[in-house]
């Protein structure tokens, strides 16, 4: 794991959190059991420079948690009519606090929120997705990546974090299932010939998958 004054000197050295953001990890900290789940400054980042590079037109977020990713993204897209997120939540404890957020950072146009089970809202999206971000329960995280890959677009980008699961992916006894999820998902992207695959050592680990054109 990268030691915390490096992440503490990287954060310095890193564009600031605008405004909103700020509220959001502020009340995320104060109101969520687990705030660590936040996608976070860094990461954030990371994001928003990505949607910005690939300048997508239809994103899909599968774990919104209290909406910071969905900001991040969004705020790449908002002087785009042609580009729009679905992000997906299952928690309906979250919507309020989802909402709230997405309004302050002028998003409600753009981003479409989904309250419920990604499994069953994923098949009822007529959409060809040009960036996926996976966040959500670890253990489906290869049903996720099934799911949405037919619907890809050929030089399509998936992004899932949490891809090192606190280091127990090197663990060969594991019995947690959500590492076991975890390995399960790198080892089968790993040997998939329809992509490539960078995985990076950033915070929890970032996989990021490029779908081949052909």
């Amino acid at each position: 794991m990268i030691r915390e004054e490096i992440l503490e000197y990287c954060e310095r050295h890193t564009t600031p959190e605008p405004e909103v953001l700020q509220h959001l990890t502020r009340e995320t900290h104060l109101t969520q059991v687990y705030p660590r789940m936040l996608t976070g400054h860094l990461q954030g980042t990371l994001l928003r420079m990505i949607t910005a590079m690939l300048n997508p037109s239809e994103v899909l977020e599968i774990g919104t948690f209290t909406g910071y990713g969905a900001v991040c993204m969004g705020s790449m897209l908002i002087t785009s009519r042609h580009s729009r997120i679905h992000t997906i939540e299952i928690n309906p404890e979250q919507e309020e606090m989802i909402r709230k957020y997405l309004r302050e950072a002028g998003l409600e146009e753009v981003v479409q929120l989904h309250i419920g089970n990604a499994m069953e809202i994923i098949p009822q999206l007529d959409v060809a997705w040009d960036l996926v971000y996976i966040d959500a329960d670890k253990e489906n995280y290869l049903n996720y990546y099934r799911l949405v890959m037919p619907r890809l677009r050929p030089g399509g980008f998936i992004i899932a974090d949490n891809a090192l699961w606190d280091g127990k992916v090197l663990d060969p006894a594991t019995t947690d299932k959500e590492a076991l999820g975890i390995i399960e998902f790198n080892e089968y992207v790993q040997g998939d010939p329809a992509v490539e695959n960078l995985l990076l050592p950033f915070r929890d680990g970032i996989m990021v998958i490029r779908k081949l054109i052909r």
